[in-house]
């Protein structure tokens, strides 16, 4: 990922739709702002690479399973259940709305 890749999309709606979705360790949920703050940055690479894989053509079933696969393995949440990996296309297709309308997408 370029630094002009990075540029083409808000970081600060991918983080809502992250916030909205996704969140997979629970920070929304959490009322001191202090846990979104310092989240933000691993949130941000996961998101920004979900964006970028939905822009250079997989499909949001595709950045469903990267997302799923995340949160298993990176953040050691373990086996992926239905209810996660909803959320996981949830935001994936947030994903696309959001490059559909805001970007060249």
């Amino acid at each position: 990922m370029t630094m002009s890749e990075d540029r083409e999309v808000d970081i600060r709606a991918l983080r809502q739709i992250g916030w909205d979705y996704w969140d997979p360790i629970g920070i929304r949920q959490l009322n001191d702002i202090d846990w979104r703050t310092n989240a933000a940055d691993e949130y941000d690479t996961y998101l920004l690479r979900a964006a970028h894989l939905l822009m250079r053509g997989e499909t949001p079933e595709g950045v469903a399973q990267y997302l799923d696969q995340i949160g298993s393995e990176n953040m050691g949440l373990g086996p992926v259940n239905a209810a996660s990996h909803q959320a996981s296309l949830r935001t994936a297709e947030a994903i696309v709305s959001y490059l559909r309308v805001w970007t060249d997408f």
